[in-house]
């Protein structure tokens, strides 16, 4: 587990270093681990009450974080600073459910009545869990786990991206401010090696891992070789129908957010559209003006609606996507380019006369880009939507709920929206078919993926 090299963390809006980060030193990290074990078995006797209790005062001392936690997530990954500030505040009201949610979710199951028997199932915690959460929503995909984690009675253990490393320290600062018990969260700077090293010798009870699909699939053939059950979340090419009876005005501004927020660095951002065709020009020419209200600039400037993408790249893969589609067909409508001077930045972007021979409709963007086509009926709109290796979410605009219900249940997607999407309601399975994931997170569900069932059957009657 050995780690050598301190690494710098670079500024994408003006590419200089502001940060370095030394790694978690060998000794260091198989101490933590001791430790953590010892008090993770501690913990677990804790109610959950005393539990949500302390995750209570780590949602008060986060809150108070908010500042220099928003800038530092500017910094390392070129979110406008309005835009960090808004991922803290949605990040505590995410936590905020999941320990409304902790108690029943926990509760032992009762079984009918039995004469002579008392038979239930309790949700035992894990041990250790291994968070490895993504840079794009470095708060809100490490909360997903966190929290959760910590109120069944586990451990935490954080491996944040290595974009976003002071993310992955904020928890556990914002936590040490609060009643919890010492070595119960750590967050840990290492490299890929060690992190397999940690699964081999299995250090670790469960992993998390949010990221690209390539890296889902190393970690889980890792995994699998020690039997640890992991959750998966690797992205999508979320499609998106505008049906000709939609809420038009509407339906194309949240587009556009849907598409271009976070400079489209989601894995449920709108990726592909599909709209009716007596909807269609009007509807581009609507969407294009929205898109070309985005200021794109200096994420730390409060005016600036769209910074630079994180990596460069993903500069790169912008101009590929765009070049591969107008050399088949395609028309840029507005942006397609890279901005010139420092920093990775890529103009908005919206192209028509697209199909499901480029790239741009096919592979997963994770970028200011968006493809538009039009379909002739419900038939063919389901199976371009459908036609994907991803399946995370689906979008449906229609004013005909009943329409919009049938629709979304034709759409292989582990979420599917009517007239709303790029969200998350925590109260719902956050969850993802094909290649966007395996598992669980949020809602009464995602506790379950935290622990593990454990039957009792007791006998309360031995006499004749």
């Amino acid at each position: 587990m050995s780690e050598t090299s301190v690494y710098n963390l670079i500024n994408p809006a003006n590419e200089t270093v502001f940060r370095s980060i030394e790694p978690t030193p060998e000794a260091e990290l198989e101490s933590i681990l001791r430790r953590m074990r010892a008090a993770q078995q501690r913990w677990r006797e804790v109610p959950v009450e005393e539990r949500a209790d302390i995750c209570r005062q780590f949602i008060d001392a986060f809150r108070s974080m908010k500042e220099p936690v928003a800038l530092d997530i500017t910094r390392q990954m070129g979110k406008p600073v309005g835009q960090a500030r808004h991922e803290v505040d949605t990040m505590l009201d995410r936590a905020q459910t999941m320990v409304r949610l902790a108690p029943g979710s926990l509760q032992d199951d009762m079984l009918p009545p039995k004469e002579g028997f008392h038979r239930f199932i309790r949700h035992e915690p894990l041990g250790i869990v291994l968070d490895i959460p993504a840079w794009n929503y470095p708060l809100l995909i490490a909360v997903n786990v966190v929290v959760p984690a910590l109120l069944a009675g586990n451990a935490v253990l954080i491996k944040h991206a290595r974009l976003t490393p002071l993310c992955g320290d904020a928890f556990a600062e914002a936590f040490r401010k609060t009643s919890l018990p010492p070595d119960l969260i750590a967050s840990i700077h290492v490299s890929h090696p060690t992190i397999r090293k940690l699964i081999d010798t299995r250090a670790v009870d469960f992993i998390s891992f949010t990221g690209s699909v390539e890296g889902g699939r190393q970690v889980y053939q890792e995994a699998s070789t020690q039997l640890l059950d992991m959750g998966l979340e690797l992205g999508g090419k979320d499609p998106a129908l505008v049906c000709e009876d939609a809420n038009f005005d509407f339906a194309a501004a949240n587009l556009v957010d849907g598409a271009f927020y976070n400079a489209g660095q989601s894995c449920c951002a709108i990726e592909r559209i599909y709209v009716m065709r007596p909807l269609f020009s009007r509807f581009v020419d609507a969407y294009v003006a929205e898109v070309e209200k985005y200021k794109v600039g200096d994420p730390e400037d409060e005016s600036t609606t769209m910074g630079p993408l994180a990596q460069r790249k993903a500069v790169d893969f912008m101009e590929f996507q765009v070049g591969q589609a107008v050399s088949r067909g395609a028309r840029v409508l507005t942006g397609g380019r890279r901005l010139p001077g420092p920093g990775y930045y890529f103009q908005p972007t919206v192209l028509v006369d697209v199909d499901h021979s480029m790239s741009v409709m096919m592979e997963e963007s994770f970028g200011p880009v968006i493809g538009i086509m039009p379909v002739d009926t419900e038939e063919e709109a389901i199976r371009l939507m459908n036609d994907s290796p991803y399946g995370l979410t689906g979008s449906i605009w229609t004013e005909d709920m009943a329409r919009g219900e049938k629709l979304a249940h034709r759409t292989a997607a582990g979420t599917v929206y009517v007239n709303r999407c790029d969200y998350l309601d925590p109260e719902l399975a956050w969850v993802g078919i094909k290649d966007s994931g395996h598992g669980c997170t949020l809602s009464h569900l995602g506790f379950q993926y935290l622990t593990r069932p454990k039957s009792f059957h007791l006998r309360t009657r031995t006499a004749n």
